[in-house]
């Protein structure tokens, strides 16, 4: 399949999927004005779903997708003919070896990075968290980013677990917000120092965690799903 006819097809499902996004989640973004404009950076999330590459796929300009990159685990994505196609044409993603260390695979992030406003989305935690709680992020996130000026955007994407939690056939309808934290570098962290690398995820496990909902902002929600239960079972009672 050609460039030119991938690139196409590649717009044409993203704007379906993102009417998927609003009409099934009701997705919305906060923080879209902390995405770099004029450099290529990284973004990193909490992974819980399916959903979440999408969703921060979706969160970018259109003109974007063709330079948005997810690493996406070489041995799940790319195990079959319709996962590989589903990778790369929708999703552009850049196999990832998550068994073997990810040598290669960092160097090619390296290169991605150089080039001009290329966007490259990492799950630091590896693998889609079965709580939905954070999981501790893994070595690569650092090694790729420690003593460099690459910006790296924390984001948390909230009801992804509940919608499409790992092991399900598929998604549910439920409320999605992605919450884009303000760019992070990492230049002033000398790249091979001890404790250089653990440090970076730490700061960027901290900064995902920071934008996840307050426990007031999760009440809140549940108080009002309540209240109209009981507004609409009172009606109910007044009819009859």
């Amino acid at each position: 399949m050609g460039a030119v006819l991938i690139s196409g097809l590649r717009v044409v499902l993203h704007v379906l999927l993102r009417g998927f996004l609003h009409s099934y989640h009701r997705f919305r973004v906060s923080g879209v004005g902390n995405l770099p404009r004029d450099r290529s950076f990284v973004m990193v999330c909490n992974h819980t779903s399916h959903l979440d590459a999408l969703c921060l796929l979706s969160s970018l300009p259109l003109g974007s997708v063709q330079r948005a990159f997810p690493a996406a685990a070489a041995d799940y994505f790319f195990s079959s003919v319709l996962r590989a196609f589903f990778s790369k044409i929708l999703v552009n993603g850049l196999p990832f070896d998550r068994q073997g260390g990810g040598g290669e695979s960092l160097s090619l992030c390296r290169e991605l990075l150089a080039a001009d406003r290329n966007v490259l989305i990492l799950f630091p935690e590896g693998t889609r968290s079965i709580s939905g709680e954070i999981q501790r992020f893994r070595a690569g996130v650092g090694q790729l980013v420690v003593g460099t000026e690459t910006p790296v955007v924390p984001c948390y994407l909230v009801g992804a677990h509940a919608a499409w939690p790992k092991g399900a056939w598929g998604p549910k309808p439920g409320a999605l917000e992605l919450r884009i934290g303000h760019p992070l570098s990492f230049e002033s962290i000398q790249a091979g120092r001890p404790g250089a690398v653990r440090r970076v995820c730490r700061d960027l496990q901290r900064a995902v965690e920071s934008l996840a909902p307050s426990a007031a902002e999760v009440v809140a929600p549940e108080r009002g799903i309540a209240l109209r239960r009981r507004r609409a079972l009172a009606r109910g009672l007044l009819r009859g």
